[in-house]
């Protein structure tokens, strides 16, 4: 069954913005990246989405295919975007059946709450290279073709007009917040996600005279994703809502509605930059695990175990 639009996709833009071109994107099958590969779709690209899971992200690739008549999106799954040649696999396929990498999102991650006592090297280690190793070779291994594809659409310099076939050569890494203000549980996430934003702002400089843009969405507390329920206690959701600036969560549309614009001709000029979507929530008091049975700092002190860690079996 087709989502509706309005649930992943404002009414904004115009339809067509992206037809003939193609993004490609890791994390694909999640929650977020769906709905901004689904946004995309939409309004006329093909996509090419990866993940580990082959099922889900088969599955997720049939339901995206949904958002417009006659899109093709492929899902390839048992992607592991820690390892270079996995990814290049991925990429190649892409292009063998779509022709082309236009757009690129970044969105594969790794989190769970963890105290740095609970942290294992081993743990920290996967959350970094899931992060950050697997931004590095979702970049590697897309590059030349954002670099094709943005020499092909060409923004006028004296008359400031895009190419008559749309943009192109644009690359998004979805980061968070955590790390403008640090939160308790959030070590290994808040030092990969700042490797993460650091890496954006480096391709920004590096490859901005070619053409490529590079920006980084940075999602706040985002309703009905797998990560808002992994760090916001269930016994602390009204308390947490009321403590947002706009009282309420935000939405995947809003990140899709985002994405549009840092893909479009609108977001032309926009490089090295951090676009925040997430209604001021970072500038309130540290949240989510700080919150409930977790409250901060009584729990630290207990010295307990972060309770139900995913994955977690005896120590991480």
């Amino acid at each position: 069954m087709s989502l509706p639009k309005s649930q992943y996709l404002s009414n904004t833009w115009k339809d067509g913005l992206f037809t003939n071109k193609v993004v490609f994107c890791t994390g694909g099958a999640g929650t977020i990246c769906s709905a901004q590969v689904r946004g995309l779709v939409h309004l006329g690209a093909d996509a090419c989405i990866v993940g580990r899971n082959v099922e889900k992200t088969e599955k997720a690739a049939r339901d995206i295919a949904t958002a417009r008549p006659g899109a093709k999106v492929i899902g390839i799954g048992a992607v592991d975007v820690r390892k270079l040649e996995s990814v290049q696999s991925a990429v190649d396929h892409c292009v063998k059946e779509l022709g082309a990498i236009d757009f690129v999102i970044a969105g594969a991650a790794g989190n769970f709450l963890a105290s740095i006592n609970q942290l294992s090297p081993n743990a920290f280690k996967s959350v970094m290279d899931i992060d950050v190793l697997g931004s590095y070779n979702t970049l590697k291994t897309t590059l030349p073709y954002l670099v094709e594809s943005a020499n092909k659409h060409k923004v006028d310099s004296k008359t400031l007009n895009p190419s008559p076939a749309g943009t192109g050569g644009r690359i998004i890494f979805v980061s968070a917040t955590i790390h403008y203000r640090t939160m308790p549980f959030q070590t290994h996430v808040s030092v990969a996600k700042a490797g993460v934003d650091a890496l954006s702002h480096s391709v920004a400089i590096e490859f901005g005279p070619l053409g490529v843009t590079s920006n980084i969405i940075a999602p706040g507390p985002i309703a009905s994703t797998e990560g808002l329920d992994r760090l916001l206690p269930s016994d602390s959701l009204e308390e947490y809502t009321k403590s947002q600036p706009l009282g309420r969560f935000g939405s995947i549309r809003d990140i899709a509605d985002a994405t549009v614009f840092l893909f479009a001709d609108s977001g032309s000029y926009v490089s090295g930059q951090t676009l925040v979507v997430d209604g001021a929530s970072w500038r309130m008091s540290a949240g989510g695990a700080a919150y409930g049975k977790l409250n901060y700092p009584d729990f630290l002190l207990s010295g307990d175990a972060v309770p139900n860690v995913k994955g977690q079996k005896s120590k991480l």
